[in-house]
């Protein structure tokens, strides 16, 4: 089974900055889809963040554009979440996803949460104004 090690989570001013770091676990397959979620009280689970191991065109929620980046090392199977200028509305549970894919280096992986096989526990990030 495929363990997903989640870091980086915490308490920010509004305006401040995070980053998130998910370990994917040896036994995971080296292509894959990775990314973050979130879940804030009340509201569905939603995609953020997503990459292709092997990819260059990540997935971006709309409202993250331009402050969240994701990036990641292959070698460590390893993503991370540089999270910038962070608003109130970004406090929410983050959790890691993946699921193994073969795919070419433009493929978008998908924001459908039904697809990702993998998860990790969450880690809480809280931002206040």
């Amino acid at each position: 089974q495929v363990q997903l090690e989640e870091s980086g989570g915490g308490s920010v001013q509004a305006g401040g900055s995070l980053t998130l770091s998910c370990a994917a676990s040896r036994d995971a397959a080296s292509r894959a889809c990775m990314g973050w979620f979130r879940q804030a009280p009340g509201r569905e689970r939603e995609a953020i963040a997503l990459i292709y191991t092997n990819g260059d065109s990540p997935y971006y929620l709309e409202s993250v554009k331009g402050r969240f980046t994701i990036s990641r090392d292959i070698a460590k199977k390893t993503v991370y979440l540089q999270m910038n200028n962070l608003k109130d509305e970004d406090t929410a549970i983050y959790y890691c996803a993946r699921f193994g894919i073969i795919a070419y280096s433009d493929y978008v992986c998908p924001p459908d949460i039904s697809k990702y096989k993998f998860w990790g526990q969450g880690t809480q990030v809280t931002v206040s104004s």
